[in-house]
């Protein structure tokens, strides 16, 4: 394992984990959502399914999240999250490990980050694994009551306890911003094998809303629900269930 930090567009740290195969078959990134970050234990569980399967794989740490990386989370939105990924991309094509076509993976913020550059640089993607993933703004509101986005948008903050994580505050330029992202406006250029898998529990990206993206896919696709879970896969049982989905799809891809 190699950890080190490079500079984004914006002379930001980003804090990157490569794990190289001995015998790479592929490449794949792996990116973390919300105020999750390179170490989440889902993240890892699924590096280590790609490693497990002959992939060099890089996770990282985008800015405004709660990892290593430099930014604060107040100022988390999907463009941040969308360039860093595009800027890990860049700098990954000068080192020794890189190859295309590669595989994306992410969940939640950054599954509709890994979607959106499936959709814009289709040629560069081999298979695409948007977990959890948000669609567009308009569905997103749908998971909020007209009383909590009329506070959010009068006060200008979001303010919720995250258990472990411990409050938040977001800014309601992330609700606003997110109008610039609709994956069913260019989801006819995702047409790479995709795998999308979501909790039965969740209601943050609901299995009703990943239906709506899953139906409109024109390309090989598959849509798994994970018994009991909500929208971020942290018990045992759940990681092993979405490890043996993850594993079977990639080994279908050779």
């Amino acid at each position: 394992m190699e950890k080190l930090f490079i500079k984004n567009r914006k002379n930001q740290n980003l804090s990157v984990i490569v794990e190289r195969s001995n015998d790479q078959k592929g490449l794949a990134f792996v990116m973390h959502g919300l105020g999750d970050s390179k170490d989440s234990d889902h993240i890892k569980m699924f590096s280590k399914c790609f490693q497990d399967n002959h992939y060099t794989t890089v996770r990282f740490d985008t800015t405004n999240t709660l990892g290593e990386s430099d930014g604060v989370f107040e100022n988390a939105n999907i463009t941040n999250y969308y360039e860093d990924l595009e800027d890990v991309i860049a700098w990954s094509k000068i080192q020794d490990f890189y190859q295309e076509p590669f595989i994306l993976c992410g969940h939640s913020l950054g599954a509709i980050s890994t979607a959106f550059y499936a959709e814009s640089y289709s040629e560069k993607v081999k298979a695409l694994a948007p977990f959890s993933t948000v669609i567009n703004a308009d569905l997103s509101r749908q998971t909020y009551t007209e009383e909590e986005l009329e506070d959010w948008e009068k006060t200008g903050w979001l303010v919720e306890d995250w258990g472990p994580q411990g409050k938040i505050r977001l800014k309601w330029s992330y609700m606003e911003e997110k109008e610039k992202y609709d994956l069913l406006k260019k989801v006819d250029r995702l047409t790479m094998p995709t795998l999308m898998i979501v909790g039965e529990l969740d209601n943050t990206t609901p299995l009703r809303h990943q239906q709506i993206l899953f139906d409109k896919l024109p390309g090989r696709k598959e849509l798994h629900v994970i018994n009991d879970a909500p929208h971020t896969f942290r018990s045992e049982a759940h990681l092993e269930k979405v490890y043996q989905i993850l594993d079977k799809w990639i080994k279908s891809l050779e």
